[in-house]
């Protein structure tokens, strides 16, 4: 293995995904040298097969859904169909201009940029490409893959990942979708806008089940109203090819069938077969163990986005890898605080929160110190004109600060930005009330929950 002893970066980055290109853009903007490896493309999951590719094809079907619902509106249009490769035209032509302005701004910093397969070789070495990279620092980011359950195989065909998803030559007329989560019913929805018909399977009793009940069960009853079928509290059992398609076997006995099944019950770490475990890094099920700073157990090896345990989110990974380059870098970081950081699901309608639930408040302060209080989006203006419907929850401790609001509707992950303020801040909701919010915006709905809470209300009941 070539070792070219005269260069010894200050910090290795293993995988450019959020977290790997965030912690080399800052390291370098703070004076670092920095190396950066990826096998792929610059930007990893969340740019290339996540948040990106999915949220446009989720606006797409926006677009189709208010062409089919324009004459509510009082304006004529109608959809003669879904040109799925006008639609990968679009989404492309998105994910292109932000990779090019992402390695733009990696050029920029001056990072070297190194492509190939790295495997960690030594506490303070990645070798790639037949040579061994050295820092005096190593950042282990090599993120996630979609997962699948035993004897579930993944055939790229009539059973696909969310990766397949993303690049269907076609609009399947049916589908299955294993999984209620976040990717499950984004995919839902967008398949249901383009036409498909879609059932997801859940074997908790909730879709979105991490969020708020309330939440869950606005999701379900709009995704009832627009047709969407789901089956939750029973688990998967088996899969079986069809003559055209696939048919479904639940743990109850029921059976589904349909063209497509997607797999979408989470993503899982990719670190098998990179050195990790040789080098003594401690590791469980998989994911790199770190603690709060993003160190792991070697003193020189650091772990940060969807390859550690924190919640698999690319602002999450951004986050880590900052506070990895300013902890190296001399400056005085702070831990995240999980709870306060924003998490939104892109489906139609959006759900979007921040904070802890209800039943986790209640736990953690007791139920007699816990205040709920929902607001329905029906009084509000703005949202009343986009025909959308939902509510926001809020939810404090007795006499003291707001610890969680969730909100249900068309465009509430715009809303979320306050929403972190209100919690990152521990705002008081007398405290929001005084905040003159703009009207007509959904945003005022915040405010008007705010102003509820604090035991003046204005547009809304008391």
């Amino acid at each position: 293995m070539a070792n070219d002893a005269s260069t010894v970066f200050d910090l290795v980055i293993l995988g450019g995904g959020s977290g790997g290109y965030a912690a080399a853009l800052r390291g370098a903007q703070l004076g670092l040298d920095v190396a950066l490896i990826e096998k792929d493309k610059v930007g990893g999951t969340c740019l290339h097969r996540g948040c990106i590719p999915t949220k446009a094809l989720l606006h797409a079907g926006e677009i189709a859904d208010q062409a089919r619902e324009s004459e509510q509106f009082g304006v004529k249009a109608t959809l003669e169909g879904i040109d799925i490769a006008g639609v990968h035209k679009y989404k492309d032509g998105v994910v292109a201009g932000l990779y090019k302005g992402l390695q733009g701004l990696v050029a920029s910093r001056k990072v070297t940029y190194i492509e190939g397969e790295g495997r960690l070789s030594s506490p303070t070495s990645v070798d790639v490409n037949g040579r061994r990279v050295q820092g005096r620092h190593v950042l282990l980011a090599t993120g996630s893959v979609p997962k699948s359950l035993p004897g579930l195989e993944i055939d790229g065909d009539r059973i696909i990942s969310s990766d397949h998803a993303l690049v269907l030559d076609r609009v399947p007329k049916s589908a299955i979708i294993l999984g209620g989560g976040v990717i499950g019913v984004e995919f839902a929805s967008a398949w249901k806008s383009f036409g498909t018909e879609v059932t997801i399977v859940e074997g908790l009793k909730h879709l979105v089940p991490v969020e708020d009940e309330n939440s869950s069960k606005l999701l379900e009853r709009a995704f009832r109203k627009r047709g969407i079928k789901f089956n939750l509290g029973t688990f998967f059992e088996k899969a079986e090819y069809t003559q055209d398609g696939v048919k479904v076997t639940l743990a109850d006995g029921k059976q589904f069938e349909a063209e497509v099944l997607l797999v979408a019950i989470g993503r899982g770490p990719v670190s098998q077969g990179l050195g990790y475990e040789e080098q003594g890094v401690a590791m469980d099920r998989g994911y790199v163990l770190v603690d709060e700073y993003m160190r792991t157990n070697v003193p020189t090896i650091s772990a940060v986005g969807d390859l550690v345990p924190t919640l698999q989110l690319a602002h999450v990974g951004f986050a880590e890898g900052i506070l990895v380059a300013e902890r190296l870098a001399g400056l005085k970081t702070v831990p995240i605080d999980y709870d306060g950081v924003p998490r939104v699901t892109y489906c139609h309608p959006e759900v979007a929160s921040v904070g802890i639930t209800e039943a986790k408040a209640k736990e953690i302060y007791g139920a007699d110190k816990v205040v709920a209080l929902k607001y329905n989006l029906a009084g509000n203006g703005r949202s009343k004109i986009l025909n959308t419907a939902g509510e926001i929850k809020l939810v404090q401790v007795k006499d003291g600060a707001v610890v969680g609001v969730h909100m249900v509707g068309d465009r509430m992950g715009e809303q979320v930005g306050e929403a972190q303020l209100i919690y990152n801040w521990e705002a008081l909701p007398a405290e929001v009330a005084q905040l003159i919010h703009a009207h007509p915006t959904q945003n005022e709905a915040l405010g008007e929950a705010h102003l509820a809470l604090a035991g003046k209300p204005l547009h809304a009941h008391d």
